[in-house]
């Protein structure tokens, strides 16, 4: 069992704790002998690699996964927000229903204290006193009179829709996400579980999550890839990310304390495993050496007696299972470092032309694919007049608020949707590769749409990759990607002879591709 220390240990109430966990998956061990507090004032990262845990740790923490062995341990109120929020066709709920089920906390305090001041006027007893303090410091703990107005407020800051009769069917992925992230936010839950909590969001509502969470009363676990909000909010890191031992590394502290912990980790295991590998490989040496003696090198030259040959003989055979005992005895307990994530690059020769875009422009709300159906996404598509020219190892960063026009900008180029004006002419035979912000599993094969949307993401960049386009077209990219992922993405970006059009939010993104050009929609 690993043990590890509290990241925040000033309260003496925790709002959870998880002792000895153990989760595994499909007969995988993923977490093994976690133990980790969260009091208030924690905002804990949960980091690692697609695949390694952070989502089904999340669900064991909030009780919708029962762990294989260990306990955990939740006081107060839980606030979760998940990947994904999955709506049927036929489901007939409004943003106005989502909304009231998670503002149901603070209201509900509201009319208690309301309650218990009526009751009041009519009883002074002890219980109707007592009734009426609990109701007061409930509703002034989380702020329960101010939660519509926040609610009202992240809502603008994260571009959501407001049209409380809105369908939630009729909404897109991004836009149900936001809703829902902002209203768990707003009713402040003593613990809140927050699953990649910035896909979706523009710079702005980045920057109001990133004030909601320092702002927030109580305790947070946040998964997410976003380095720029993990810098500006985490007080530690539950680093989930394979260990030479198999256990996970927590971490007090911001951001630059996880990565200089990280990397001495990384550097200790690489050690390590060159120490091994090279200490074997010279134990299977002299298991060669002495077997080659034992054929050939134990003989004495011509004419020495028989019973000089036979003295010899014991001694050269002892040596060699000497050796073999040696070599045996020698186990292979470091295993090798993971691999990174490695793209493949195209074949695109430099400076050759390959797309244009004259003049396209979409101003309808009625815009349409390329098989004549109306995305139902419940915004209309637009895009200022845009021109481009795309060259072989062209580079461009597509930056704006939601619903500026960036998605709409990739799907014209990419031939996924008709312009109202303007035309998109492919050059020389160019292949195009777009990877959509997500994946709504639609189609593709089954295999494609398996496992959590981080595995997904890896497996639909390397699909893009292997078919080496000549133009990549990437959509919110690094939704979904771990950290050491979105770096393996970025070195290929740079890496790559084809031209990328790129449109993201993420800050950190933004940071590392800074030298690139911009097209900035929306103004």
């Amino acid at each position: 069992m690993t043990t590890h220390t509290p990241v925040h240990t000033t309260s003496h109430t925790a709002h959870l704790r998880a002792r000895n966990l153990h989760l595994a998956r499909g007969g995988r061990v993923l977490l093994r002998g976690v133990d980790l507090t969260l009091a208030p004032g924690d905002r804990l990262a949960v980091v690692g690699e697609n695949g390694r845990g952070k989502t089904t740790l999340l669900e064991a923490l909030s009780g919708d996964l029962d762990p294989d062995l260990g306990t955990v341990q939740r006081h107060g109120t839980l606030g979760v927000v998940r990947q994904e929020l999955v709506v049927a066709d036929d489901d007939h709920r409004t943003i106005g229903d989502l909304l009231d089920d998670l503002l149901a906390r603070p209201l509900g305090a509201v009319r208690e204290l309301d309650e218990a001041a009526d009751a009041l006027t009519g009883d002074l007893g002890s219980q109707a006193m007592s009734r009426y303090d609990a109701a007061l410091a409930t509703a002034t703990a989380i702020d329960a009179w101010d939660a519509p107005r926040r609610l009202e407020v992240a809502l603008t800051e994260v571009g959501a829709l407001t049209d409380r009769h809105h369908r939630l069917a009729a909404m897109s992925v991004g836009q149900r996400y936001r809703v829902r992230l902002v209203g768990v936010i707003a009713a402040r839950d003593d613990l809140l579980l927050l699953d990649e909590p910035t896909n979706h969001l523009d710079v702005r509502g980045l920057d109001h999550l990133a004030r909601a969470l320092r702002e927030h009363p109580g305790a947070a676990a946040i998964v997410s890839h976003d380095r720029a909000l993990l810098a500006d909010v985490a007080t530690g890191f539950l680093d989930l990310d394979p260990s030479s031992d198999g256990s996970a590394l927590l971490v007090s502290g911001g951001l630059q304390q996880w990565q200089e912990a990280r990397r001495r980790r990384r550097a200790a295991w690489e050690d390590a495993y060159r120490a091994q590998q090279d200490e074997h490989d010279r134990l299977h040496s002299r298991a060669d050496a002495a077997r080659s003696r034992l054929s050939t090198g134990w003989r004495p030259d011509k004419g020495t007696g028989k019973h000089q040959r036979q003295s010899r003989a014991p001694g050269v055979v002892r040596a060699l299972n000497e050796r073999i005992d040696e070599l045996q005895e020698h186990r292979l307990e470091v295993p090798s470092p993971p691999p990174r994530l490695t793209l493949p690059p195209s074949s695109t020769a430099p400076g050759s032309p390959l797309l244009r875009a004259d003049q396209v422009r979409v101003d309808r709300s009625d815009a349409t694919d390329t098989t004549g159906t109306a995305p139902a996404t419940g915004r209309p598509h637009r895009l200022a007049e845009t021109t481009l020219r795309l060259e072989g190892g062209d580079r461009l960063l597509v930056v704006g608020p939601n619903g500026a026009g960036k998605t709409t900008l990739l799907q014209v180029l990419g031939g996924q949707m008709a312009p109202s004006a303007g035309a998109v002419r492919r050059l020389g035979g160019a292949h195009i590769g777009m990877l959509a912000q997500e994946d709504e599993g639609h189609s593709g094969p089954p295999t494609m749409h398996r496992g959590s949307p981080g595995e997904r993401r890896r497996r639909e960049l390397a699909g893009l990759f292997a078919a080496r386009p000549d133009v990549l077209l990437l959509d919110e990219p690094t939704n979904h990607l771990g950290i050491s992922g979105v770096d393996d993405l970025l070195s290929a970006l740079e890496d790559s002879p084809a031209a990328v059009v790129l449109a993201t939010h993420d800050r950190s993104v933004l940071r590392a591709l800074a030298h690139w050009p911009r097209l900035e929609l929306g103004g």
